[in-house]
């Protein structure tokens, strides 16, 4: 709820009650209005309804204490020529101009324009370049390269095509009287977005490598497409020697890279973490309260009823999908892993031109 909707709330609970105990006065003592606002909320909402309720902010623009046209152009022109420049900076810069304004004033024109930071400041440019034709400065294409630096420090994943990268994890789903606790294993392809889900009773190394061999590995050869790396974090089911660790040995024998997440940064993996948020509020807080289960086995077929709509039937706004299903964004970016699976092409013989098939 947001903070409008609780003033709204507010509100209306005053004059709800001032007529449930038939007196304006004791309504007003209990929640802690004057009788005026009283009587003015409830001129408000004869005249509005609930949306004339809403917080009216006192403060009106004043045009007379702004900048001159031509200083607010010069501001807003600089901010796209040089995104990167804080408000000093600018200040300083336009001063060399003959332009003269505050750093508070810069910051001031930057608000009214939805400029007011970095990143904004960057969309504007890209939106701008894009409608406009426009080819980048030097200066512009340093602050693209910065932020496009900043989205990768902060893990934002880069996927190519689908089977480029799964992200893998373990979900602690809870512990369930007569079943006791359940764990549940994790895929998802971060192309198409694409998510398979396995539940055992425990979790280590030989639960995360049964996972990739009983669920995902043969999805991907049924689809013909390779699975080319693994993100995980590092939790011992997933990190440790390659000689005698179950997980790091399976993915060395169907020669799979691993990455793993930066330490106690479980952002890093967040496709998987707002995977685990979707089917918690979606899937098992409803399943748990309409059916009680016995075994695992149950649940798991509930779950992969669950993940069979969540696939092919549910939209997603993901990065890639805009707005289709994940099985829809696989078929429609499959082709994209085909051109990249360079075992797959093959020189054919000609007396003229060397030419190139793929095998299918």
């Amino acid at each position: 709820m947001t903070t409008e909707e609780k003033v709204i709330k507010n509100k209306l609970g005053l004059l709800k009650l001032s007529k449930t105990l038939g007196s304006v006065s004791q309504a007003c003592k209990v929640m802690g209005y004057s009788r005026d606002s009283f009587y003015r909320f409830k001129e408000l909402y004869d005249q509005g309804g609930e949306l004339a309720l809403q917080e009216i902010s006192r403060k009106k623009p004043c045009p007379k204490n702004r900048v001159e046209g031509h200083i607010e152009k010069a501001v807003t022109e600089l901010a796209f020529e040089r995104p990167a420049y804080g408000q000093l900076r600018v200040s300083n810069e336009l001063k060399k101009k003959g332009v003269f304004v505050s750093p508070g004033g810069v910051r001031s024109i930057w608000l009214r324009h939805d400029l007011e930071t970095f990143g904004k400041r960057l969309k504007a440019l890209e939106a701008r370049a894009a409608q406009d034709n426009l080819i980048y400065t030097e200066d512009q294409l340093r602050a693209l390269e910065k932020a496009k630096t900043e989205k990768e420090a902060h893990g934002e994943i880069e996927s190519l095509h689908p089977g480029y990268l799964g992200a893998q994890d373990t979900y602690y789903v809870g512990t369930l009287k007569g079943v006791g606790r359940i764990y549940q294993q994790t895929f998802i392809d971060t192309y198409a977005k694409v998510a398979f889900v396995k539940l055992y009773d425990r979790k280590n190394a030989l639960v995360a490598a049964d996972m990739l061999n009983d669920r995902v590995l043969p999805w991907y050869e049924e689809n013909g497409v390779r699975l080319l790396r693994i993100l995980t974090d590092r939790g011992t089911e997933y990190c440790g020697n390659r000689e005698h660790h179950e997980y790091e040995l399976y993915l060395a024998i169907e020669d799979i890279d691993h990455s793993k997440t930066k330490a106690r940064s479980p952002q890093t993996n967040g496709i998987c973490e707002r995977f685990h948020r979707t089917i918690q509020d979606e899937f098992y807080a409803t399943a748990f309260r309409k059916k009680i289960y016995h075994s695992i086995e149950e649940i798991q077929e509930d779950a992969d009823r669950w993940i069979e709509e969540y696939n092919k039937e549910r939209t997603h706004s993901g990065k890639y999908c805009f707005g289709k299903t994940p099985w829809q964004t696989f078929l429609d970016s499959k082709s994209l892993a085909d051109a990249k699976m360079l075992d797959r092409i093959q020189p054919v013989a000609s007396p003229d031109v060397r030419e190139v098939a793929t095998v299918r």
